[in-house]
């Protein structure tokens, strides 16, 4: 039992930390990491889910589930942000446990970072490929197939079932180029999503300041809906719930610490990397569900397009204009967030390799791209398999709930290492310890605590298969061990 939790020296990491012969190239700036964290979050929460969430749980108050998602992620944020300056490993979660719970509890984390990186991912490019359609028929009057853009199965009323398309095949190509950019390496990906991000946050600021214009203020009256006698059907508990489900919104923003070993300056970096692109995207996500709301009634936006919808609605075709701009929009900020998931997802599995948890193969980094090549184009086949034949809300359930358990490990985390190692050099320290990792995983556990009961139950599966798998493998060939 004790080498279950047997803690990996924080000395053996500042080693790893300042050995660059990993072979990861250090080339990203202060604003090349709060571009990430914004590609990474901006997606399918603000496009897709926030319509389902005000529809289906808050009503007009979607705006507080945002900010009590955001104030949640917060916390977790500065909790990420000490950890990422003191430990700058690619790992991410997996190894900030490592480093203050031991191995097993770093294994189960590592593992669950699968659910949210490598599902999120897959998650997005369904999205991605529901707004292709659009913008093929609305910009060039192409009308694809649906059989071959849409998964064979589909997730209604807790149940599985079968549909007459075939396969996602937009979804699965868009893995395929995004996994193709990773390999050739960091620099490259890192201007791609540039690129992206100034487009979509250009055309989010286009939304919200033209949609001001066609609110109707009788939208947002009453603002909180009277709960209807069920919880989480509007008034707070519908706020909680609907803070839950859109808190996939915001995942993403840890992803940039598991850049840590390719950042030129990380114990000042990371910070601003998280905590930056945080706060722009929460102000974002608020204004875009105001205007969503009061352009047309919550009860209307239980759609795939929610912000197409509501331009449609209340401005018909004398904006048709913007609406092809959001499928822009939309379209770049679901390929940033699929390119910034699938370069933590491989790094994650880098750290672990390099611990012995995985197959040494997993470690290897390409002499030429500096990039985790195996294990990145391992993820994008997988996740192109995932997208190409799962529907979106069976995805996007357990990705929330397994971000939420890794946040909540994460803030426990910073009380256990400032008791543990309360003389560690930390260039970042999270401000009002604990009440702020406490809060953090208060807010975290209690989003997880109205998610369906079904999506429990996959998560203690997923769980009970990582933990055969560590006590097949990743006990048996740990480099801790075999180290002491």
């Amino acid at each position: 039992m004790k080498r279950l939790f047997r803690t990996k020296p924080i000395d053996h990491l500042h080693a790893e930390a300042s050995d660059d012969s990993h072979g990861l190239k250090r080339v990203l700036t202060r604003t090349s990491l709060v571009s990430l964290g914004i590609g990474a979050v901006i997606g399918t929460g603000i496009f897709v889910l926030t319509g389902h969430a005000a529809a289906d749980y808050a009503g007009p108050a979607v705006a507080l589930s945002y900010v009590l998602s955001g104030l949640g992620c917060l916390f977790a944020g500065l909790c990420y942000a000490e950890y990422a300056a003191s430990i700058p490993i690619a790992g991410s979660a997996y190894t900030y446990t490592y480093a203050t719970l031991g191995e097993f509890m770093a294994w189960i984390i590592g593992w669950d970072l699968i659910l949210e990186y490598l599902f999120a991912a897959s998650t997005v490019a369904v999205g991605w490929s529901k707004y292709f359609l659009y913008f093929m028929r609305d910009a060039f009057g192409i009308h694809l197939p649906d059989k071959l853009c849409r998964a064979p199965l589909d997730y209604k009323d807790g149940q599985i079932v079968q549909t007459d398309f075939l396969v996602n095949i937009p979804a699965m190509v868009l893995v395929w180029v995004i996994t193709v950019l990773l390999v050739v390496g960091i620099k490259e990906s890192s201007r791609f999503n540039n690129v992206m991000v100034a487009i979509k946050v250009t055309i989010i600021l286009m939304i919200i300041g033209l949609g001001w214009g066609y609110i109707n203020w009788d939208n947002l009256t009453p603002f909180i809906p009277e709960n209807t006698g069920e919880a989480g059907k509007y008034g707070w508990s519908g706020i909680l719930k609907g803070a839950g489900v859109i808190f996939f919104a915001y995942i993403g923003f840890d992803a940039v610490s598991t850049a840590a070993q390719e950042t030129k300056n990380p114990q000042k970096d990371m910070f601003w990397g998280m905590i930056g692109s945080l706060l722009i995207c929460g102000l974002l996500f608020v204004g875009v569900s105001v205007v969503l709301c009061g352009m047309v009634s919550y009860k209307e936006l239980h759609v795939d397009a929610p912000v197409v919808y509501a331009f449609e609605k209340a401005a018909g075709d004398s904006l048709k204009w913007l609406r092809i701009a959001v499928e822009v929009a939309v379209l770049a900020g679901l390929s940033s967030v699929i390119l910034v998931l699938l370069m933590g997802q491989p790094r994650v599995f880098f750290s672990m390799a390099k611990d012995g948890l995985l197959p040494q193969a997993f470690a290897k980094v390409h002499p030429k791209f500096g990039t985790p090549h195996i294990t990145t184009i391992i993820t994008g086949i997988v996740c192109s398999i995932l997208a190409g034949f799962l529907p979106l809300n069976l995805l996007g359930e357990l990705v929330s709930i397994g971000t939420l358990l890794a946040f909540t490990v994460v803030c426990i985390g910073i009380i256990v290492l400032r008791r543990t190692k309360p003389d560690m050099p930390r260039p970042y320290r999270t401000p009002w310890v604990p009440f702020v990792p406490i809060m953090g995983a208060v807010i975290c556990i209690g989003q997880t605590v109205l998610l369906p009961a079904d999506t429990w139950i996959r998560l203690i599966v997923w769980m009970a298969l990582g933990v055969v798998i560590y006590l097949c493998y990743g006990r048996r060939h740990s480099r801790l061990h075999h180290h002491s």
